[in-house]
């Protein structure tokens, strides 16, 4: 049976800290010697019920203590890998976040090396192609980022873009302008958050300040008709996120997603699952949920897995393209 979960598609917007499973951050604590303020599995669950973005953020950064080793971040990445393929991933772009096993005493290189290692066998095992994302936390400094952005220079084979994400609100765009200009000096792509918690005007100003190539969220454009315009005239992709809209509550119930209005003004939108094992799915249980939810048909879906590989960072390799593209031209729904 052909479902709307094993559509092809590629996953764009997918924080691999946000992958921590329950199962693995306790057998991972208990590997490092690590102790975790929850009973058991069931209960550390419970606590994945979040008021808004910041208390998501805060468990998010606690139970990140448990990642210590580049094995650790090597088990993590193989097991995001593995889920993906099964729902229908054939291409990911995964973001990380240095700063926040910095401030533990995690080396930007042991971050990186152990991600890669995974990412670098990742075809062979999982059957597939990768990028990696370097995201800077807003609610840190720029002098922080650029530390961070200088730090990970020696790794820099291993990571085609940077990132801008964590707590929006009163963080705007433009306060990374000067590390952003670097990291594009350095060659690497550049998207960022933008438009889920924040105003439209952080859109503009991701766009015009830091110059970035696509919108993560962007759900915040659709106030902005003239936004709007302008991301449809330029064909600006947006990672939407609807999944965790709803868990951080910046929508009230999945009904209410404006994911039909987007694809109706002709928005370059694609879906993704942002941290998936906290907010209830990962990217092929997100096209099954918005196919029940909303009304998202057949060839909608294929639409966004279209748009998934249009946006996606595979400039280098456009055979590779090609055939993801073929993939889902070929998908037959049942």
């Amino acid at each position: 049976m052909h479902l709307p979960e094993a559509l092809p598609k590629a996953e764009l917007h997918l924080h691999i800290e946000g992958t921590l499973e329950p199962e693995l951050a306790f057998a991972l604590a208990a590997r490092n010697g690590v102790e975790l303020p929850y009973a058991g599995t069931e209960e550390l669950r419970e606590a994945y019920l979040f008021s808004d973005l910041q208390s998501f953020l805060d468990l998010y950064y606690e139970l990140m203590a448990v990642l210590r080793t580049a094995d650790d971040f090597t088990e993590l990445a193989d097991a995001y890998l593995e889920r993906a393929a099964r729902q229908g991933v054939r291409h990911a772009e995964i973001f990380f976040d240095p700063q926040a096993h910095t401030a533990r005493g995690v080396p930007v290189g042991t971050v990186v090396e152990g991600l890669a290692r995974a990412l670098e066998r990742a075809e062979e095992r999982h059957g597939v192609s990768t990028r990696l994302i370097m995201c800077f936390l807003r609610d840190r400094s720029a002098e922080s980022a650029m530390e961070t952005l200088r730090a990970a220079e020696p790794y820099l084979r291993h990571i085609a873009g940077v990132g801008l994400d964590s707590a929006e609100v009163g963080n705007p765009p433009s306060k990374f302008a000067e590390v952003y200009e670097a990291a594009g000096a350095l060659g690497l792509r550049k998207v960022a958050h933008a438009g889920e918690e924040g105003p439209p005007a952080y859109i503009r100003e991701a766009l015009d300040v830091l110059g970035v190539e696509r919108i993560d969220h962007g759900l915040r454009a659709m106030e902005d008709p003239e936004l709007v315009e302008r991301l449809v005239r330029d064909r600006v992709p947006l990672t939407v996120c609807p999944l965790s809209n709803v868990r951080l509550r910046a929508v009230d119930v999945l009904e209410d997603h404006p994911l039909p209005a987007m694809m109706a003004a002709g928005l370059l939108v694609t879906v993704n699952s942002d941290d998936p094992a906290y907010f209830g799915g990962y990217v092929g249980d997100t096209f099954h949920a918005v196919h029940e939810a909303l009304g998202i048909g057949p060839e909608q879906l294929r639409e966004l897995a279209r748009n998934s590989f249009l946006a996606s960072f595979l400039d280098d390799d456009e055979d590779r393209r090609a055939r993801y593209l073929a993939e889902v031209e070929a998908y037959e729904f049942d």
